[in-house]
């Protein structure tokens, strides 16, 4: 379909659950686009070690939490089409609060919020709302303001495990020992190889792999099986 030139404004839509299936009836449309966005990635890798070669670092840990942040700029002085308002801004900033950073009674905590523009879609929740007010009337009340916005993303457990692979045994693992653990049964269970037990009790500083109890948390690397 071709592009009708149409201005489509970014959309912030609240939620009251972290499945992003229950809307809470807050939203908000920009009035003016941002001029950009920033969309940061991370990676989080265990720290630089080597056991032998057994044990290469720096390795893959998790994939750690994308963050947006923006600004934007409310304007009530009859600039832009249809903005001028006698109480300023005062109510869009009321409005873009109880979106996305007041307290919802029914959660018992600030709103999930999903940001729509474009091809973005992108589930998360406020981090940061600052406020540089920047033109008033002359009895005080906020006629223009610019807003920063930052937002830290939400993967829901199922998700992250999904996008990471965690029964790979290129990953990292932190197990807690339950009742009937040990490690030559954990070894096998991640890598499919016993072979690795005393390795493992090096790695968790233990004098044997045999000396584990049961709410301990070990260690299993990621693995290199040379040849």
């Amino acid at each position: 379909m071709a592009d009708t030139g149409r201005v489509i404004k970014l959309k912030i839509k609240a939620f009251k659950n972290n499945k992003y299936s229950s809307p809470s009836g807050d939203e908000y449309d920009l009035m003016i686009n941002p001029e950009n966005y920033k969309h940061e990635h991370k990676i989080e890798y265990q720290g630089e070690e080597n056991y032998g070669g057994t044990f290469p670092g720096p390795k893959f840990k998790r994939y750690g939490t994308e963050n947006i942040g923006f600004n934007i700029i409310l304007d009530a002085t009859g600039v832009i089409s249809n903005s001028y308002n006698s109480n300023g801004i005062v109510d869009q900033i009321k409005k873009l609060k109880k979106t996305v950073y007041d307290f919802n009674g029914d959660i018992h905590e600030p709103q999930y919020v999903q940001l729509i523009w474009g091809k973005m879609i992108f589930n998360g929740r406020l981090t940061s709302f600052k406020i540089d007010y920047t033109l008033f009337t002359p009895s005080g009340i906020p006629l223009r303001a610019k807003i920063d916005l930052d937002f830290v993303g939400y993967t829901s457990c199922e998700e992250r495990k999904q996008k990471e692979n965690a029964n790979s045994p290129d990953m990292s693992h932190l197990i807690q020992i339950k009742a009937g653990d040990n490690i030559q049964k954990l070894c096998y269970n991640i890598y499919k190889d016993t072979a690795y037990c005393r390795q493992i009790a090096y790695v968790n500083g233990l004098s044997s792999f045999r000396k584990v109890k049961q709410g301990m948390r070990l260690l299993f690397p990621p693995i290199r099986k040379d040849g």
